[in-house]
């Protein structure tokens, strides 16, 4: 069976049961140890405070890892436990950035541009004959595309292009679980959960499965997200 493996700078997400060590040191080696890669941890997280005690709580960073302060007050962490986290505020404010994307991008790409054919059919024709179609050759054609050329001189992700001509749903849909979970998730039992290919359906599947298994996680559980170096 081969060794799973994860690019480096990419985000891992990685849990921890209630009551057991937790810090970022943990989260690294639990990290190394199924993918043989070193990482830090990365502040991903908002952090909740409740109503009424919040105005007291947001200044103690009790509970949270790495966490950052602004005007005294905590506000970003890497991780912690999980009912410290506002896992929602982060996806919300995820969504949001991503619809604001989307929408630029609607307005200067999608309304102006004919529809174009995404990267992976280009890569699907080298996979089929690659000393036909060279990864380099399938670049340049796709790159070729009015659409490309569009989203590359308004400095829009090209290889995002699937997404995009989805819809402002589906852009902002893969985003705000995204911030959730990262490119990995470790689970309690050390398990290594990650999208089966790096086709846009199969990171929805690998998003949709974390992101409700860290519903189903206690309260008390902790998470930590670390980015690969």
């Amino acid at each position: 069976m081969p060794t799973p493996t994860a690019p480096t700078g990419h985000v891992i997400t990685v849990c921890f049961t209630p009551g057991v060590d937790a810090d970022w040191f943990a989260a690294s080696e639990k990290v190394h140890d199924l993918l043989h890669i070193n990482g830090t941890p990365t502040r991903r997280y908002q952090v909740r405070h409740r109503p009424l005690i919040g105005w007291l709580t947001r200044f103690f960073g009790y509970w949270l890892l790495d966490a950052a302060r602004r005007c005294g007050a905590v506000t970003l962490a890497a991780g912690g436990r999980k009912s410290r986290l506002d896992l929602t505020g982060t996806a919300a404010r995820a969504a949001h950035d991503a619809a604001l994307r989307w929408r630029a991008w609607n307005t200067h790409i999608g309304a102006t541009t004919t529809p174009a054919r995404p990267f992976e059919d280009f890569l699907a024709q080298h996979h089929i004959a690659p000393s036909t179609v060279t990864l380099y050759e399938a670049r340049r054609r796709f790159e070729l595309q009015p659409r490309v050329l569009a989203m590359l001189a308004h400095t829009f992700d090209p290889y995002e292009l699937s997404l995009y001509q989805a819809g402002e749903a589906t852009y902002a849909g893969l985003h705000w679980r995204t911030a959730l979970i990262g490119d990995a998730l470790i689970t309690t039992d050390g398990r290594l959960l990650t999208p089966a290919t790096d086709s846009v359906a199969d990171q929805f599947r690998f998003l949709n499965e974390a992101c409700a298994y860290l519903r189903a996680l206690r309260p008390d559980a902790r998470l930590c997200a670390i980015a690969t170096a």
